[in-house]
């Protein structure tokens, strides 16, 4: 922490903080502006309520000009680019009709990006697209390419709005933030009023003197069981449409507006207070806990010292350290990297990597590996071993590599075959 002392910090997209890392940031972020003399700045469209958290546990303590706008209710006005069209129905839209949507609107506006939050959803939607207007404009976006794979779609993508090309892109939300995009129209699945926000700012983002429009739609077969965090914001925003329905005065006519966000974040982290502390079950520690603690005072251990000592342990620090570094985890998903064959320079990379005499050498390979790599979760990895469509690239480094029939152009990393076993000429 001392190294982050006496500097600017610029926090970008602080929105996409997790859940529950709410407390120890604010906590690590208060100690950093108090005792180590750091400015911090938290950087986003859509700003958090981190103040409004539990004092008790953490809330970040704000500066009392802590608006680097002054008026910050005028600059939303200003800078207004769009309309929010609720387009939500009883039952949902099938996937074929949010493709047809897509489809009428690049017709009307030229362009137009749909974001949706699953990669199954993403390919239905683009399948539709394609199977009704072909390929040449339609485009698709998901993780389950590379790095590589996404940045040259990207840059088709940005050549053909740049040229005024008709466009239609179907993405996860990988696309939200960090993309500088300008879309006529959006289209976005119902999730958390920031994704919302943050979709809206790929529509209009060069203020064409005509609005944008962003669509709301409530897929109907989209399954977020496994996405809990897109889930209850999305429940939360739909809380938030409700009241503008019945009261857009209360929001200024503005639902991306300040007010509106504000009752979000109120309703959303009111939902998720004790998830904000990094709670750790007992199958990853031995005892039910949570970092906030860990670090803390550790009240779960001095008690078990007591009852074992019968008195209380005196010592300056009292933090279980190793243990809260064992359970935490930057990126919370149980994935593995597969490096992917994707175009000449990826087969050419999963070729070195296998004739590499030790891999822990090849610091370039490994470096320029990153931007071919996809991340599989384990049950994907295991059936794509059962099919023997990774292999080891070296034996007990758990460095995967895909079999190129595995990977797709439009699609990425696929768990079944989906293109012809390149013919080798030896």
């Amino acid at each position: 922490m001392h190294q982050m002392g006496n500097s600017v910090l610029i926090f970008d997209e602080v929105q996409t903080l997790p859940i529950k890392c709410v407390h120890l940031f604010n906590n690590a972020i208060n100690f950093l502006v108090e005792q180590c003399n750091s400015t911090v700045v938290l950087c986003t469209a859509t700003q958090p309520l981190l103040h409004d958290v539990s004092a008790k546990n953490g809330a970040i303590r704000l500066a009392p000009q802590n608006e680097i706008v002054r008026d910050v209710r005028q600059l939303f006005a200003d800078l207004k680019r769009v309309e929010i069209c609720d387009r939500r129905k009883p039952g949902g839209w099938a996937y074929a009709e949010i493709a047809q949507l897509a489809l009428d609107e690049l017709d009307r506006a030229g362009s137009c990006l749909v974001i949706v939050n699953t990669k199954d959803a993403a390919r239905q939607v683009f399948e539709g697209c394609t199977a009704r207007s072909g390929s040449d404009s339609v485009f698709h976006l998901s993780t389950d390419m590379c790095a590589a794979h996404r940045k040259q779609e990207l840059k088709k993508i940005r050549d053909r709005l740049d040229a005024a090309l008709a466009t239609l892109c179907v993405s996860t939300q990988l696309i939200e933030a960090g993309v500088d995009v300008d879309f006529g129209a959006v289209i976005r699945s119902m999730a958390g009023l920031d994704s919302i926000a943050q979709a809206a700012g790929r529509c209009n983002r060069n203020g064409r003197p005509e609005p944008g429009i962003v669509h709301l739609v409530n897929p109907a077969d989209e399954r977020l069981e496994k996405l809990p965090d897109i889930r209850i914001g999305r429940e939360h925003a739909l809380r938030v449409l409700d009241d503008f329905g019945e009261n857009p005065d209360r929001y200024l006519g503005n639902l991306l507006g300040p007010e509106a966000l504000k009752d979000y974040y109120r309703y959303y982290f009111f939902n998720r207070q004790s998830d904000m502390i990094y709670p750790v079950s007992a199958n990853q520690l031995g005892h039910d806990d949570d970092l906030l603690n860990l670090l803390s005072g550790n009240r779960t251990a001095r008690e078990e010292c007591q009852r074992k000592t019968g008195k209380v342990a005196e010592r300056l620090l009292n933090q279980s350290f190793m243990a809260a570094a064992k359970v935490f985890k930057a990126i919370d998903a149980p994935t593995q990297g597969v490096i992917v064959p994707y175009g000449e320079k990826g087969s050419d990379l999963v070729a070195r990597l296998h004739a590499a005499y030790d891999l822990t050498l090849e610091y370039d390979l490994l470096r320029t590996a990153q931007q071919y790599t996809v991340n599989v979760f384990p049950y994907v990895l295991e059936k794509l071993k059962q099919m023997e469509a990774v292999r080891e690239v070296n034996e007990g480094m758990r460095v995967f590599s895909l079999d190129s029939r595995y990977y797709s152009k439009e699609f990425g990393l696929a768990a079944e075959p989906v293109s012809l076993m390149e013919t080798l000429n030896v």
